[in-house]
């Protein structure tokens, strides 16, 4: 993690504001969230649901960490990042910088995607500057096998404290989001063994060992769809799932190898939970697009690959739709923000669009450009 150049002034007063969450022991473990629609509702919840607002309801993704001054001090005494994403107090804190700072219509808790991999029975860990490292990769079917259903009240009980406390921190003034990982995403970290340049091992494993293939994604699936009922359960009032890896497959590929998975995560946790929204993203997805309709997602997030007036154009108003602001754009004049910005929401229309970045925030993006991108969208009116 590299450290942020900002001014002294901003930072003091994101250490200053910063809220101390509440101890775990201090909320009861087995305590339920329940979320139900309502007119008291965050503005995100009802922008997705398509009612009348007044303007996007804003969020990043990567939003807690990275790019802040506050996180990198207090990476100085938490130096690695699952103790920092596995302690329910520090989760807590690095979650509610950015809303302390920007305030953010989401509040995004701050994980990993691999974190339910813990109670799986796949040993894994986050190094800084190489990423994840699987230390037993799956390749064959007696790996699959020894590959445990998730219980994620007993394997990741931080992860719902967490959220319980962030939902009681924020309140109504924002939504409370959760996320995971889609299984292919999943599965391509565990047969790889980390990061890959191409996903060589997991692609050929998909074309040649069909039988294999299937049984690792329907493992991970079934483990999505506990986990993502697990964070509504706990507070999530929103859950986002990231397909990262699903555009290394070619548009008719991922119908076969992804697509069929996403459709029964987002079907079965609908059944369970109705009012909590999915949003689905996937980098890379212009060419398949409305094949990630398909799967019924509340909300599709778009990256920077498609350009927010053709999205709307193949998906429909009635989709709603995130995005797709280039990170990059927030290292530039504060003045091409705003242009920026300006120009998104209007070709995003004006109902059922959340603001946010096509791609995850950069590290050594500028605070005060951070700041003026949400100051922009909050001042903006449809």
């Amino acid at each position: 993690m590299l450290s942020t150049q900002f001014t002294n002034t901003l930072t003091t007063s994101v250490v200053a504001k910063t809220r101390r969450a509440p101890s775990a022991s201090s909320r009861s473990s087995s305590s339920r969230v329940v979320t139900r629609a309502g007119a008291e509702d965050p503005l995100m919840l009802r922008a997705i649901r398509g009612e009348d607002v007044e303007r996007p309801p804003i969020w990043m993704m990567r939003q807690a960490g990275r790019y802040m001054k506050v996180y990198q001090d207090l990476c100085v005494k938490h130096k690695t990042f699952r103790e920092r994403s596995e302690t329910v107090d520090l989760a807590v804190e690095i979650s509610l910088q950015p809303f302390e700072a920007f305030k953010p219509d989401g509040v995004i808790l701050f994980s990993d995607i691999l974190t339910p991999l813990q109670g799986m029975n796949v040993p894994f860990d986050i190094v800084k500057g190489t990423g994840p490292i699987i230390f037993n990769p799956v390749r064959e079917m007696d790996d699959i096998k020894s590959i445990t259903p998730l219980e994620p009240e007993k394997s990741v009980p931080f992860v719902g404290e967490s959220l319980k406390i962030l939902r009681n921190e924020v309140g109504n003034e924002a939504t409370v989001l959760g996320f995971c990982g889609a299984p292919f995403t999943l599965a391509s970290y565990i047969v790889e063994g980390g990061t890959s340049s191409n996903y060589k091992i997991i692609k050929k494993m998909a074309f040649d060992s069909p039988k294999v293939y299937e049984a690792l994604m329907n493992k991970l699936t079934d483990a999505v769809i506990e986990y993502t009922r697990y964070q509504a359960d706990s507070g999530a009032q929103v859950v986002q799932i990231f397909d990262s890896w699903a555009s290394e497959f070619s548009p008719a590929d991922f119908s076969v190898y992804c697509l069929p998975y996403l459709q029964r995560i987002v079907a079965e946790c609908k059944k369970t939970h109705p009012h909590v929204p999915l949003i689905l993203y996937s980098s890379g997805s212009a060419g398949f697009l409305e094949r990630l309709a398909t799967t019924n997602a509340d909300v599709i997030s778009l990256d920077g690959s498609v350009d927010m007036a053709d999205a709307r154009a193949r998906l429909g108003m009635d989709q709603a739709v995130q995005g797709n602001m280039d990170p990059l754009h927030l290292f530039a004049s504060q003045d091409f923000i705003t242009k920026k910005v300006h120009e998104t929401i209007q070709k995003a229309g004006n109902k059922k669009h959340v603001m946010n970045l096509g791609h995850g925030v950069m590290v050594g993006t500028p605070e005060e450009n951070v700041g003026h991108f949400f100051k922009t969208v909050r001042e903006y009116r449809y």
